[in-house]
């Protein structure tokens, strides 16, 4: 079910829910182990690429770190930074030695300045363009604002990266069934227009638990078979 880096994306699919096997698989995945192992500030200090990763990007407060922390099941295995912008690292994290999360600083914050921004997106681009086990992009964005102008630039980003990416809202609790459709409805209109985006929006919270079965399956679709 792996995807080469550069396949590009499936155009149109309905929204499907993963099947009890696939829901089996991603509980049983991230059921095991998750433990930090290696952390990059510079590319220079990128592990060697081994198991398939995938990355998690998303602005500043956007969640990530709650996200990660709800679908491994740790209630620190991520840490927000205390003032949102100031991490500014890789972060690696071995998921029972069969996937790799990679937790990427958060973007867009007001108050960096125009130079780290810059830097940023240097430095991103680089990890994302030539990582060869990088399988998939999950791109947060927040379900109750939709996308920020950082965000359509973070699309654009992957979409020269060649990277396949699929959006992830986050903080779904906090709209009602007919807001979120409509919040859904409009991330998918924007990613019709990039060539990296996969087509399906999956809805969390990681506060109540929404959505992480579905999004564990979809990520243990692209797990290392488990050793025997």
């Amino acid at each position: 079910m792996t995807e080469p880096q550069n396949a590009a994306p499936q155009k149109a699919a309905p929204r499907k829910e993963p099947s009890q096997a696939e829901l089996e698989a991603g509980r049983l995945l991230f059921a095991g182990p998750c433990d930090f192992f290696h952390g990059s500030q510079t590319l220079d200090q990128l592990p060697p690429p081994g198991l398939p990763e995938i990355a998690f990007a998303g602005r500043s407060n956007v969640g990530k770190s709650s996200l990660i922390n709800a679908l491994t099941g740790r209630k620190a295995l991520a840490r927000a930074s205390s003032e949102p912008g100031r991490t500014k690292q890789l972060n690696f994290f071995d998921l029972g030695g069969r996937l790799v999360l990679v937790d990427m600083p958060g973007y867009g914050y007001a108050k960096a300045a125009k130079s780290v921004k810059e830097d940023w997106q240097k430095t991103m681009f680089s990890y994302l363009r030539g990582r060869p086990n990088l399988d998939r992009v999950v791109l947060l964005i927040d379900s109750r604002v939709g996308f920020k102008d950082s965000d359509r630039e973070a699309c654009d980003l992957l979409d020269k990266a060649a990277v396949v990416f699929q959006v992830v809202l986050t903080k779904c609790d906090q709209l009602s069934a007919s807001d979120l459709q409509k919040r859904i409805e409009e991330v998918e209109a924007v990613l019709a227009k990039h060539a990296a985006a996969y087509p399906t929006v999956m809805a969390t919270s990681s506060e109540k638990g929404q959505g992480i079965a579905q999004l564990r399956a979809m990520m243990a679709g692209f797990a290392a078979p488990p050793s025997r």
